[in-house]
C-alpha cells in the first residue's frame, strides 16, 4: 500500500518533515565529501565528529524546539550537563536526536549512516524517524501504530518485520568496524544462518524493519539513548522488539549512556536470544580469563 493512503499523526508527520530536510542536507554534504573530503575531529579517541554532525544537530534541535516547545530535547552534539540535562529528561516528552548515526561510515564513504529523531514519552520509546540519506528512504513509526517507509518520490508502504522463527533461517546484522565478542558464541549456540556486516545502529535496525534481517546484538557499553530511541520505536511499530541484554525495556529518563547493550529482533526470535545470552556472556568471560 502506497501514497496518501498511509498517514501518521500530526506530531510524527512533523518529525518526518524535519528529518526529511535534515536527510537532504546530509546527502548534499555527503556528496561534497565524496568529491573533496571533509575535515574530521575526535571527541575522544575513536569517536569521530564532523561539522556536518554539529550543523545538523543545531538544525534539527532548533526545528524541534520551535515546533514542540514543551518537550525536552537531547542532541548528541549538544548534550546539556548537570541540572540542565536532568531538567530535559524529566519532561513527559523528550526528543533524542542523532544527527549522523554512523559518523565513521560517513567518513569512510560507504553510505551506511542515518539521521535519527526519537521521541520518548514518560521514559519509554514512543515514536521515531530513521532516515537513510544514501538510500533515499525514511523509516517512521509510533508504538501502537504501523511502521512505514517513505521513498525518495514521497510514496509510502507499510513495513513489517520478517516472520522467521528458526535461527538457522535468521540473518544477523553485525558491526562493520568491530564485531562484539558476544557474536561468535551466540552464532555457535543458536546456529544463526547468516551474518550481514553493516554500519550505524539506525541502518542495522532499518534492515530488521524492512524484513531483510532478523537479529542485531550490541554487547555492553558504547551506546547512548540517542542511538536507540528512534530505532526502538520504529522497530516496535513494525512488530519487532528491542531490549537490553537482560531483556529489560530501555529507560529514557537517564542516564544517557547504556551499560547493558541492546538486543533487537523480529520479536519471534527474541526469547531464544535471551535464553542464550547468559551462556554467551559466560563464554566470553571464560575466553578472556584464559587469554
Amino acid at each position: 500500500m502506497t501514497g496518501v493512503l498511509i498517514t501518521a499523526d500530526a506530531q510524527l508527520e512533523s518529525m518526518i518533515l524535519v528529518a526529511r530536510e535534515a536527510a537532504k542536507r546530509a546527502a548534499e554534504c555527503y556528496a561534497e565529501h565524496l568529491r573533496s573530503g571533509i575535515e574530521v575531529e575526535e571527541k575522544s579517541p575513536g569517536d569521530p565528529v564532523t561539522r556536518v554532525d554539529r550543523e545538523l544537530d543545531a538544525f534539527i534541535s532548533g526545528e524541534l524546539r520551535e515546533r514542540f516547545p514543551e518537550a525536552g530535547l537531547v542532541g548528541e552534539e549538544s548534550v546539556p550537563s548537570g541540572d540542565a540535562l536532568a531538567a530535559e529528561l524529566a519532561r513527559d516528552d523528550v526528543f533524542f536526536v542523532d544527527p549522523i548515526d554512523g559518523t565513521r561510515e560517513f567518513v569512510a564513504k560507504n553510505g551506511e549512516f542515518a539521521v535519527m529523531i526519537g521521541l520518548a514519552r514518560c521514559g519509554r520509546a514512543s515514536a521515531g524517524v530513521v532516515a537513510l540519506p544514501s538510500e533515499g528512504l525514511i523509516f517512521a513509526g509510533r508504538i501502537g501504530q504501523r511502521a512505514f517507509v517513505e521513498a525518495r518520490d514521497g510514496s509510502r508502504r507499510f513495513a513489517v518485520v520478517s516472520p522467521a522463527a528458526r535461527f538457522e533461517e535468521a540473518r544477523m546484522v553485525v558491526s562493520r568496524s568491530h564485531e562484539p565478542a558476544l557474536v561468535g558464541p551466540l552464532r555457535r549456540r543458536l546456529g544463526i544462518g547468516k551474518f550481514i556486516p553493516c554500519g550505524s545502529v539506525g541502518v542495522k535496525v532499518a534492515r530488521l524493519v524492512e524484513g531483510n534481517a532478523e537479529l542485531y546484538v550490541h554487547g555492553g557499553h558504547g551506546l547512548s539513548l540517542w542511538d536507540t530511541c528512534a530505532p526502538e520505536a520504529v522497530l516496535g511499530a513494525a512488530g519487532g522488539r528491542l531490549s537490553d541484554l537482560d531483556g529489560r525495556a530501555l529507560d529514557y529518563r537517564g542516564p544517557t549512556g547504556l551499560t547493558r547493550g541492546l538486543v533487537a529482533s523480529n520479536g519471534a526470535l527474541h526469547p531464544g536470544v535471551m535464553s542464550a545470552l547468559a551462556w554467551a556472556e559466560r563464554e566470553v568471560r571464560r575466553v578472556e580469563r584464559s587469554s
